[in-house]
């Protein structure tokens, strides 16, 4: 079983990611596909006159404030334009691939944050009207049923509360949820970086290796998004899959790539 987590940034190579899928099919093997699409829905939302707000929490971690309207421009995008890009993408090269959120059957299933404590310009707030959430659980009966059928899942935001109402979640946590709920052996985290850069953005200071108990260490080196992507693969190492790799989505056969070796290998 292989988790291909795929990010929205606009320079990915989506037909060679798309290529290797197919042949990791035709070798017998067992795919979930999770995508995001912050830079589109970003752009749609300033069309829509309704621009991205980005909150910072107490913790340190960037988030998209994510009211009622910034959430239904978000399932616009995501369950709409570039979930349905990927299927038709996937089945044009004969892949029956099956798009779904993870509020469809309650794949993604957590708590809503009803509260949500932040900084803003050095200020603490509490905000209220916030439809955001963290990945708890997993529907696996439903991802094998489809699996054991021979469809191809492509899995992306947003989640359901407890409650059933859609929520937010970060897609990367949301990958390493479905890689542990599922046991795969790897977890490959695609984007627009070969992987883990020890001084961000020079691409010469590449991380090739990181020990599994020590991944939560490392985040000290992520940037921006990377800190997600850092928290997610510590999860995912913890919950027991076996490999975690960070790795450039812009190149050819980006996902043979990173596992033959290339980008950040978590082993």
């Amino acid at each position: 079983m292989l988790v291909i987590k795929v990010g929205g940034g606009k320079e990915l190579d989506i037909d060679a990611i798309v290529n290797d899928i197919v042949a990791l099919r035709e070798e017998g093997r067992e795919l979930v596909l999770v995508h995001g699409g912050a830079e589109t829905t970003n752009e749609v939302a300033e069309a829509l006159g309704h621009p991205p707000q980005f909150v910072t929490s107490e913790s340190g971690f960037e988030s998209r404030r994510t009211d009622r309207r910034t959430l239904e421009i978000f399932e616009m995008v995501y369950c709409g334009q570039l979930n349905k890009m990927w299927v038709e993408k996937l089945q044009l090269a004969g892949v029956n691939a099956v798009g779904l959120s993870g509020l469809d059957g309650r794949i993604f299933e957590g708590r809503r944050k009803e509260r949500l404590r932040v900084r803003v310009n050095g200020r603490r707030i509490v905000l209220r009207d916030d439809w955001t959430g963290t990945v708890e659980r997993v529907n696996v009966e439903l991802l094998r049923m489809l699996l054991g059928a021979g469809y191809l899942p492509v899995l992306t935001a947003p989640g359901a509360s407890d409650k059933g109402e859609a929520i937010n979640v970060d897609g990367d946590r949301a990958a390493a949820m479905v890689a542990a709920a599922l046991g795969a052996q790897a977890l490959v985290i695609l984007s627009d970086v070969p992987g883990l850069l020890r001084n961000f953005p020079d691409e010469s200071t590449l991380i090739r290796e990181i020990p599994r108990a020590r991944a939560d260490e490392f985040m000290q080196f992520a940037a921006g998004r990377m800190k997600k992507k850092v928290m997610g693969a510590a999860e995912a190492v913890s919950a027991g899959v076996q490999r975690v790799i960070f790795a450039d989505g812009r190149i050819g056969g980006p996902i043979r790539a990173a596992l033959d070796g290339n980008g950040t290998q978590i082993v």
